[in-house]
């Protein structure tokens, strides 16, 4: 079956990944590779110059798995304990978050402030090639976020599971956070 050329290099790089973990590098030929995949090695070098470009080519693939797997972990975990702590430390969220909490200059400055380094914390942890201010605006996106749905359920008066709540914004959060990239 023939394949567009994209589909046929993931499908080139899911097969080669195994070959190579199995036999390694010095033991695996182009050979194997394209046997393993039901491909003539033509078609092989039709996607990768070499077997070091090839291998260079899973290294990247295998990075961006762990740096996704880091990153979603991240993002859930972060969501979890924000949720948590909405859950358990309710007083503590209306006092800076809820809709009776004191709203003078001073008090709004301490919020904002407490806002910003949350986000600023944050800002680091998104693993994504762009600029530093793009990192801190998107840090801010998703404090809001986060209060955002933290008020609403409060004011409704819900009682949901923190674990649950985190999981279901971290898939949100996450899809558009994989879609990020650097501007200009």
């Amino acid at each position: 079956m023939r394949l567009p050329a994209a589909e046929r290099r993931e499908q080139l790089l899911t097969v080669a990944v195994d070959v190579f973990a199995s036999n390694g590098f010095h033991s695996t030929s182009m050979n194997d590779v394209a046997d393993a995949a039901g491909v003539t090695k033509p078609v092989l070098y039709q996607h990768f110059d070499s077997k070091q470009d090839l291998y260079l080519a899973l290294l990247e693939e295998a990075g961006n798995r762990l740096r996704t797997a880091v990153g979603k972990e991240q993002t859930e975990m972060g969501f979890r304990a924000y949720f948590r702590w909405v859950a358990e430390d309710h007083d503590a969220f209306l006092l800076l978050f809820g809709s009776r909490a004191n709203r003078d200059e001073e008090s709004t400055t301490t919020i904002r402030r407490i806002t910003a380094e949350t986000a600023k914390a944050i800002a680091p942890l998104i693993a994504a090639d762009i600029e530093p201010e793009h990192q801190r605006t998107l840090a801010q996106g998703l404090v809001g976020l986060a209060e955002g749905v933290s008020r609403y359920l409060v004011e409704r008066g819900d009682t949901v599971d923190p674990d649950v709540l985190g999981q279901q914004v971290a898939d949100m959060a996450w899809a558009g956070l994989r879609a990020v990239h650097r501007t200009g």
